[in-house]
């Protein structure tokens, strides 16, 4: 059964960067020779590793990838951290009072 991973990395510059692939360890090896130099890793390699989960349906792991991308940094630190109890209150819209 073929396996999908949704990954995040944590560029040189300390941002994040999350995709989904069928093959975790060659995507991790082609975000760090920079094959595309369009893409926003490109310029901020070397890139590590700091999350991944796996998936068995294409589409699910494309979706979670989708959420995760519209994440906050907080949130997704909080995710990489294990800190799940965070997740739900880091989700809540914070308000300026005028």
């Amino acid at each position: 059964m073929k396996r999908f991973y949704v990954y995040i990395l944590e560029c040189s510059d300390k941002s994040y960067y999350t995709g989904v692939t069928s093959n975790l360890e060659l995507r991790i090896i082609q975000h760090n020779e920079g094959l595309h130099p369009k893409a926003y890793t490109f310029r901020r390699r070397p890139v590590k590793l700091v999350y991944s989960i796996e998936f068995s349906d294409p589409y699910i792991a494309i979706e979670k990838e989708k959420q995760l991308k519209k994440w906050s940094r907080k949130k997704k630190q909080a995710l990489i951290n294990g800190e799940f109890n965070l997740l739900s209150d880091l989700s809540k819209k914070k308000f300026k009072k005028s």
